[in-house]
């Protein structure tokens, strides 16, 4: 599948004028380290790591209130349970650091560094499925995406500049208070909504939305089935639905739990768990069970050398899936 997105991308690769980091297109695998490397640079407008954390968060001492796994909601009148894929544990984790979301050499480092080849795969898989010009500066005039698991907003941002209309969910209330404060320094991404809320509870409100992101956070859901349920309630028929996370592979035990946590010490120790990795067989299963037939499949391999993030079709560690919601009769 990654090799099919090479191919189609490489269409584009003499026809665009634009500046790589308003160019969806991919390369060859021979140019990929080449040409992401470039990328890489410009693509940080996108993430704005440079831009500073409000002053009015760094002393916020709120904690995010405990999130049941059963929750008891009101429909047409009735009380009843709904079903929670979150996991308390993982919340209070990314609570404690929630202040560090924008600070570019803090604990979210690897994934500002991550940030521009996330976006060249979203980009260019994205325009070629609701047919947009990739040439476009803002492709995506015109369609809603939804951002699961925000955390800052990272990701939400570089996706409004895009020109979508975006909505950026999470559980911890501080990572929402943080998104909005740096979102609404820049009137290019004012507009973006942000929700302390789950996509469970999103379901329950009937939003749906074009494309439906959760990158990196289906390894830290208590129930991967259930998440990805809503994820695909959340996604309009013939939409869009995107998981990236890690592979519970031995390889990616050393690099993402013992090299980066113990050894280089980018993330705090605990932020992963190896038995809550996820195959990519296992995404793409309990993705078809939820009508998301994954269509292409990338991975992240990292460069020490240059100290970038590449596009790769080698998933064995860190990996991103593309799938697109069957029509309803």
């Amino acid at each position: 599948m990654a090799a099919r997105l090479l191919t189609r991308l490489r269409h584009h690769a003499n026809t665009a004028n634009l500046p790589h980091f308003l160019s969806p297109q991919l390369i060859p695998r021979r140019e990929i380290l080449q040409r992401l490397s470039l990328t890489t640079i410009q693509f940080q407008r996108f993430s704005d790591v440079a831009r500073p954390l409000p002053k009015e968060l760094t002393t916020s001492e709120e904690t995010p209130p405990a999130i049941l796994s059963e929750t008891k909601s009101s429909v047409n009148g009735a009380r009843v349970s709904i079903k929670s894929s979150l996991n308390e544990a993982e919340l209070a984790k990314f609570s404690a650091i929630a202040e560090t979301w924008w600070d570019a050499e803090g604990p979210f480092k690897p994934l500002h560094a991550l940030n521009p080849t996330r976006l060249a795969f979203i980009r260019s898989t994205l325009c070629h499925h609701f047919r947009k010009d990739p040439d476009c500066a803002r492709p995506f005039e015109g369609l809603k995406f939804v951002d699961v698991g925000c955390g800052g907003g990272i990701l939400s941002e570089p996706l409004a500049r895009m020109g979508a209309t975006v909505t950026g969910v999470d559980a911890v209330d501080k990572n929402i208070k943080i998104a909005r404060l740096h979102a609404e320094s820049d009137p290019a991404t004012s507009s973006i909504e942000y929700l302390c809320t789950t996509a469970e509870k999103l379901v329950e409100e009937q939003r749906q939305f074009d494309a439906v992101l959760a990158l990196e956070v289906i390894e830290h859901v208590a129930d991967p089935a259930e998440f990805c349920k809503s994820l695909a309630e959340l996604t309009v028929p013939n939409g869009a639905t995107m998981v990236s996370t890690i592979n519970r592979t031995m390889r990616a035990y050393a690099t993402a739990i013992v090299a980066a946590e113990y050894i280089l010490q980018w993330l705090p120790k605990g932020t992963h768990e190896w038995s809550k990795f996820l195959t990519p067989e296992e995404v793409a299963l309990i993705l078809r069970r939820t009508s998301v037939t994954v269509q292409e499949m990338a991975g992240f391999v990292y460069n020490p050398l240059s100290g970038k993030w590449l596009l790769s079709d080698d998933i064995s560690v860190n990996f991103i899936a593309f799938g697109t919601k069957s029509s309803e009769e």
